[in-house]
Protein backbone atom coordinates (compact mmCIF):
# COMPACT_ATOMS: atom_id res chain seq x y z
CA UNK A 1 0.00 0.00 0.00
CA UNK A 2 1.20 3.77 -0.67
CA UNK A 3 2.39 5.43 2.47
CA UNK A 4 1.81 9.41 2.28
CA UNK A 5 3.17 11.71 4.77
CA UNK A 6 0.82 14.56 5.38
CA UNK A 7 2.19 17.64 6.99
CA UNK A 8 -0.10 20.10 8.68
CA UNK A 9 -2.53 17.30 9.43
CA UNK A 10 -4.17 19.51 12.85
CA UNK A 11 -5.30 21.83 10.47
CA UNK A 12 -8.68 22.40 8.31
CA UNK A 13 -6.96 20.58 5.16
CA UNK A 14 -4.90 18.39 6.52
CA UNK A 15 -7.89 16.86 8.89
CA UNK A 16 -9.77 16.84 5.55
CA UNK A 17 -7.05 15.10 4.03
CA UNK A 18 -6.48 12.45 6.22
CA UNK A 19 -10.29 11.29 5.49
CA UNK A 20 -9.96 11.35 1.90
CA UNK A 21 -6.37 9.98 1.23
CA UNK A 22 -7.17 6.97 3.29
CA UNK A 23 -8.78 4.74 0.26
CA UNK A 24 -5.25 5.14 -2.02
CA UNK A 25 -2.86 4.39 0.59
CA UNK A 26 -1.75 4.16 4.43
CA UNK A 27 -1.74 8.20 5.53
CA UNK A 28 1.26 8.65 7.88
CA UNK A 29 -0.23 12.49 9.24
CA UNK A 30 2.63 14.73 11.45
CA UNK A 31 1.81 17.91 12.84
CA UNK A 32 3.32 20.87 15.13
CA UNK A 33 3.71 18.36 17.97
CA UNK A 34 5.55 15.84 15.78
CA UNK A 35 7.79 18.08 13.54
CA UNK A 36 8.88 21.15 13.51
CA UNK A 37 8.92 22.66 10.62
CA UNK A 38 11.16 25.48 11.68
CA UNK A 39 13.93 23.07 12.03
CA UNK A 40 15.19 21.53 8.76
CA UNK A 41 17.65 18.62 10.44
CA UNK A 42 13.67 17.59 12.19
CA UNK A 43 12.10 17.50 8.61
CA UNK A 44 15.33 15.84 7.13
CA UNK A 45 14.40 13.17 10.12
CA UNK A 46 11.28 12.79 9.83
CA UNK A 47 11.09 11.93 5.80
CA UNK A 48 13.85 9.47 6.40
CA UNK A 49 11.89 7.50 9.06
CA UNK A 50 8.68 7.28 7.15
CA UNK A 51 10.24 6.65 3.88
CA UNK A 52 6.67 7.68 2.22
CA UNK A 53 6.12 7.16 -1.10
CA UNK A 54 4.39 10.37 -1.35
CA UNK A 55 4.19 13.74 0.39
CA UNK A 56 1.97 16.13 0.79
CA UNK A 57 2.41 19.32 2.40
CA UNK A 58 -0.26 21.20 3.69
CA UNK A 59 1.51 23.21 6.53
CA UNK A 60 2.33 26.58 6.52
CA UNK A 61 1.68 29.69 8.50
CA UNK A 62 -1.47 31.35 7.28
CA UNK A 63 -1.68 34.56 9.46
CA UNK A 64 -1.55 36.78 6.83
CA UNK A 65 -1.84 39.81 9.18
CA UNK A 66 0.59 38.57 11.50
CA UNK A 67 3.41 37.31 8.98
CA UNK A 68 3.91 41.05 8.36
CA UNK A 69 5.64 41.46 12.00
CA UNK A 70 6.31 37.57 12.02
CA UNK A 71 8.31 37.69 8.44
CA UNK A 72 11.27 35.63 9.76
CA UNK A 73 8.74 32.43 11.45
CA UNK A 74 6.46 33.20 8.35
CA UNK A 75 9.43 32.58 6.20
CA UNK A 76 10.84 29.15 7.53
CA UNK A 77 7.57 27.64 7.47
CA UNK A 78 6.27 28.56 3.75
CA UNK A 79 9.79 29.19 2.44
CA UNK A 80 12.39 27.25 3.92
CA UNK A 81 10.63 24.57 4.80
CA UNK A 82 9.31 23.58 1.56
CA UNK A 83 12.31 23.96 -0.45
CA UNK A 84 14.38 21.17 2.92
CA UNK A 85 11.00 19.01 2.03
CA UNK A 86 11.67 19.42 -1.60
CA UNK A 87 15.24 18.35 -1.73
CA UNK A 88 14.39 15.19 0.83
CA UNK A 89 11.84 14.31 -2.31
CA UNK A 90 14.26 14.58 -4.82
CA UNK A 91 16.54 12.33 -3.01
CA UNK A 92 13.98 9.25 -2.43
CA UNK A 93 12.61 9.79 -5.77
CA UNK A 94 9.34 10.17 -4.41
CA UNK A 95 6.54 13.25 -5.86
CA UNK A 96 5.84 16.02 -3.37
CA UNK A 97 2.27 17.87 -3.53
CA UNK A 98 2.57 21.27 -2.40
CA UNK A 99 -0.39 23.55 -1.34
CA UNK A 100 -0.08 27.24 -2.37
CA UNK A 101 -1.78 29.79 -2.76
CA UNK A 102 -3.67 33.09 -5.00
CA UNK A 103 -1.83 35.64 -2.89
CA UNK A 104 1.13 35.16 -4.81
CA UNK A 105 -0.83 37.36 -7.29
CA UNK A 106 -1.48 40.84 -6.66
CA UNK A 107 -4.81 41.18 -7.77
CA UNK A 108 -4.73 43.86 -10.05
CA UNK A 109 -6.35 41.44 -12.69
CA UNK A 110 -9.85 41.64 -14.15
CA UNK A 111 -10.03 38.06 -15.56
CA UNK A 112 -9.14 34.99 -13.86
CA UNK A 113 -5.48 34.27 -13.12
CA UNK A 114 -3.84 31.35 -14.84
CA UNK A 115 -0.66 29.20 -14.13
CA UNK A 116 1.89 31.19 -16.35
CA UNK A 117 1.01 34.82 -15.46
CA UNK A 118 3.40 37.23 -13.43
CA UNK A 119 3.01 36.82 -9.81
CA UNK A 120 3.62 39.77 -7.49
CA UNK A 121 2.74 39.29 -4.19
CA UNK A 122 1.59 42.40 -1.75
CA UNK A 123 1.66 41.13 1.67
CA UNK A 124 4.58 38.95 3.19
CA UNK A 125 2.52 36.10 3.83
CA UNK A 126 2.30 35.96 -0.41
CA UNK A 127 5.88 36.30 -0.62
CA UNK A 128 6.86 33.30 1.63
CA UNK A 129 4.68 31.68 -0.03
CA UNK A 130 5.80 32.37 -3.30
CA UNK A 131 9.62 31.77 -2.07
CA UNK A 132 8.07 28.21 -1.00
CA UNK A 133 6.95 27.44 -4.69
CA UNK A 134 10.56 28.27 -6.06
CA UNK A 135 12.19 26.73 -3.59
CA UNK A 136 10.37 23.73 -4.82
CA UNK A 137 10.57 23.81 -8.47
CA UNK A 138 14.56 24.23 -7.92
CA UNK A 139 14.84 21.36 -5.39
CA UNK A 140 12.12 18.26 -6.89
CA UNK A 141 11.75 17.73 -10.68
CA UNK A 142 8.37 15.59 -9.37
CA UNK A 143 6.48 18.51 -7.93
CA UNK A 144 2.76 19.65 -7.99
CA UNK A 145 2.18 23.26 -6.67
CA UNK A 146 -1.48 23.60 -5.98
CA UNK A 147 -3.05 27.49 -5.85
CA UNK A 148 -5.81 27.59 -4.23
CA UNK A 149 -7.63 30.48 -2.36
CA UNK A 150 -10.63 31.29 0.63
CA UNK A 151 -9.93 28.25 1.92
CA UNK A 152 -12.58 27.03 4.62
CA UNK A 153 -13.86 23.57 6.20
CA UNK A 154 -15.51 21.69 9.39
CA UNK A 155 -11.52 20.87 10.66
CA UNK A 156 -9.53 23.64 12.35
CA UNK A 157 -10.62 25.99 14.60
CA UNK A 158 -10.88 29.49 13.29
CA UNK A 159 -11.87 29.98 9.51
CA UNK A 160 -14.27 32.36 7.53
CA UNK A 161 -17.85 30.41 7.96
CA UNK A 162 -16.94 29.75 11.42
CA UNK A 163 -16.25 33.38 12.05
CA UNK A 164 -19.40 34.58 10.39
CA UNK A 165 -21.52 31.70 12.53
CA UNK A 166 -19.93 32.97 15.62
CA UNK A 167 -20.74 36.19 14.83
CA UNK A 168 -24.10 35.92 13.44
CA UNK A 169 -25.57 34.13 16.85
CA UNK A 170 -24.13 37.52 18.40
CA UNK A 171 -25.25 40.18 16.58
CA UNK A 172 -28.39 41.38 14.42
CA UNK A 173 -25.61 43.44 12.05
CA UNK A 174 -22.57 42.72 10.20
CA UNK A 175 -20.08 44.76 7.76
CA UNK A 176 -18.00 42.70 5.34
CA UNK A 177 -15.87 44.17 3.00
CA UNK A 178 -17.56 43.87 -0.95
CA UNK A 179 -14.21 45.00 -3.02
CA UNK A 180 -12.40 41.93 -2.74
CA UNK A 181 -13.43 38.71 -5.26
CA UNK A 182 -11.75 35.34 -5.56
CA UNK A 183 -13.68 32.18 -5.48
CA UNK A 184 -14.02 30.30 -1.61
CA UNK A 185 -13.30 26.83 -1.69
CA UNK A 186 -13.90 23.67 0.98
CA UNK A 187 -11.47 21.97 1.89
CA UNK A 188 -13.65 18.41 1.49
CA UNK A 189 -13.18 19.60 -2.33
CA UNK A 190 -9.85 20.52 -1.90
CA UNK A 191 -8.82 17.22 -0.27
CA UNK A 192 -10.67 15.19 -3.01
CA UNK A 193 -8.56 16.54 -5.86
CA UNK A 194 -5.37 16.16 -4.01
CA UNK A 195 -6.69 12.54 -3.49
CA UNK A 196 -7.26 11.89 -7.51
CA UNK A 197 -3.92 13.44 -8.52
CA UNK A 198 -2.11 10.95 -6.45
CA UNK A 199 -2.71 7.59 -8.60
CA UNK A 200 -2.87 10.08 -11.69
CA UNK A 201 0.76 11.49 -10.84
CA UNK A 202 3.35 11.00 -13.71
CA UNK A 203 6.64 13.09 -14.17
CA UNK A 204 4.85 14.53 -17.46
CA UNK A 205 2.15 16.80 -15.12
CA UNK A 206 4.78 17.44 -12.67
CA UNK A 207 3.94 21.73 -12.22
CA UNK A 208 2.12 24.75 -10.98
CA UNK A 209 -1.98 23.99 -10.82
CA UNK A 210 -5.01 26.34 -10.16
CA UNK A 211 -7.73 24.95 -7.85
CA UNK A 212 -10.45 26.40 -5.78
CA UNK A 213 -14.09 25.30 -5.84
CA UNK A 214 -15.99 27.39 -9.26
CA UNK A 215 -17.88 30.78 -9.30
CA UNK A 216 -16.64 33.89 -8.03
CA UNK A 217 -17.87 35.95 -4.88
CA UNK A 218 -17.21 38.98 -2.67
CA UNK A 219 -16.56 38.52 0.93
CA UNK A 220 -20.07 39.77 1.11
CA UNK A 221 -21.60 37.63 -1.41
CA UNK A 222 -19.99 34.51 0.86
CA UNK A 223 -21.35 35.86 3.95
CA UNK A 224 -24.72 36.14 2.75
CA UNK A 225 -24.48 32.95 1.49
CA UNK A 226 -23.58 31.73 4.76
CA UNK A 227 -26.24 33.19 6.35
CA UNK A 228 -29.05 32.01 4.03
CA UNK A 229 -27.84 28.40 3.73
CA UNK A 230 -27.30 27.93 7.66
CA UNK A 231 -30.56 29.76 8.34
CA UNK A 232 -32.16 27.09 5.83
CA UNK A 233 -30.62 24.50 8.33
CA UNK A 234 -32.05 25.51 11.12
CA UNK A 235 -29.71 27.26 12.78
CA UNK A 236 -30.26 29.50 15.43
CA UNK A 237 -28.64 33.09 14.04
CA UNK A 238 -29.51 36.43 15.36
CA UNK A 239 -28.01 38.35 12.34
CA UNK A 240 -30.53 40.31 10.32
CA UNK A 241 -28.68 42.52 8.07
CA UNK A 242 -25.30 41.93 5.89
CA UNK A 243 -23.73 45.71 5.36
CA UNK A 244 -21.29 46.03 2.56
CA UNK A 245 -18.12 47.84 2.89
CA UNK A 246 -15.04 48.57 1.21
CA UNK A 247 -11.26 47.64 1.92
CA UNK A 248 -10.16 50.96 3.06
CA UNK A 249 -13.15 50.80 5.64
CA UNK A 250 -11.75 47.41 7.36
CA UNK A 251 -7.70 48.17 7.31
CA UNK A 252 -6.00 45.63 8.00
CA UNK A 253 -1.85 45.07 8.40
CA UNK A 254 -1.39 43.02 5.43
CA UNK A 255 -2.62 44.21 1.76
CA UNK A 256 -5.01 41.67 -0.12
CA UNK A 257 -5.39 41.23 -3.25
CA UNK A 258 -8.76 43.05 -4.96
CA UNK A 259 -9.28 40.76 -7.69
CA UNK A 260 -7.76 36.72 -6.87
CA UNK A 261 -10.07 34.33 -8.95
CA UNK A 262 -7.64 31.53 -10.41
CA UNK A 263 -8.57 29.78 -13.21
CA UNK A 264 -8.97 26.24 -13.24
CA UNK A 265 -8.89 24.59 -16.51
CA UNK A 266 -5.68 23.36 -16.57
CA UNK A 267 -6.01 21.22 -13.04
CA UNK A 268 -9.49 19.95 -15.22
CA UNK A 269 -7.97 18.61 -17.73
CA UNK A 270 -5.86 15.90 -15.51
CA UNK A 271 -8.87 15.24 -13.04
CA UNK A 272 -11.53 15.23 -15.99
CA UNK A 273 -13.45 17.04 -14.21
CA UNK A 274 -14.41 20.70 -13.10
CA UNK A 275 -14.57 21.84 -9.39
CA UNK A 276 -17.78 21.98 -7.85
CA UNK A 277 -19.33 25.48 -7.38
CA UNK A 278 -18.76 27.10 -4.48
CA UNK A 279 -22.19 27.23 -3.14
CA UNK A 280 -22.44 23.63 -3.52
CA UNK A 281 -19.48 23.00 -1.31
CA UNK A 282 -20.81 25.62 1.26
CA UNK A 283 -23.77 23.75 1.21
CA UNK A 284 -22.37 20.41 2.15
CA UNK A 285 -19.73 21.88 4.53
CA UNK A 286 -22.58 23.46 6.91
CA UNK A 287 -24.44 20.70 6.47
CA UNK A 288 -21.96 18.44 8.37
CA UNK A 289 -21.33 21.26 10.54
CA UNK A 290 -24.53 21.15 11.69
CA UNK A 291 -24.91 17.70 12.33
CA UNK A 292 -21.91 18.22 14.63
CA UNK A 293 -23.18 20.53 16.33
CA UNK A 294 -26.60 19.49 16.68
CA UNK A 295 -25.43 15.94 18.01
CA UNK A 296 -22.74 17.27 20.57
CA UNK A 297 -25.44 19.83 22.01
CA UNK A 298 -28.18 17.03 22.33
CA UNK A 299 -25.38 14.57 23.75
CA UNK A 300 -24.42 17.68 26.29
CA UNK A 301 -27.66 18.09 26.96
CA UNK A 302 -28.75 13.81 27.37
Amino acid sequence: MRRILVTGIAGQLGQELQKTLAPVGKVIGVGRETIDLTQPDAIRQTINEVKPDVVVNAAAYTGVDKAESELELAEAINAIAPGIIAQECQKLGIPLIHVSTDYVFNGSQSQPYRETDPTNPINAYGKTKLEGEIAIQQNCQNHIILRTAWVYGVGGKVNFVKTMLRLGGEREEIRVVADQIGSPTCTADLAGAITQLIPKFQPEIAGIYNYTNSGVASWYDFAVAIFEEAKQLGWNLKIQRVIPITTPEYPTPARRPAYSVLSCAKISAVLGTYPPHWRQGLRNMLAELYTQTYESTNSIRR
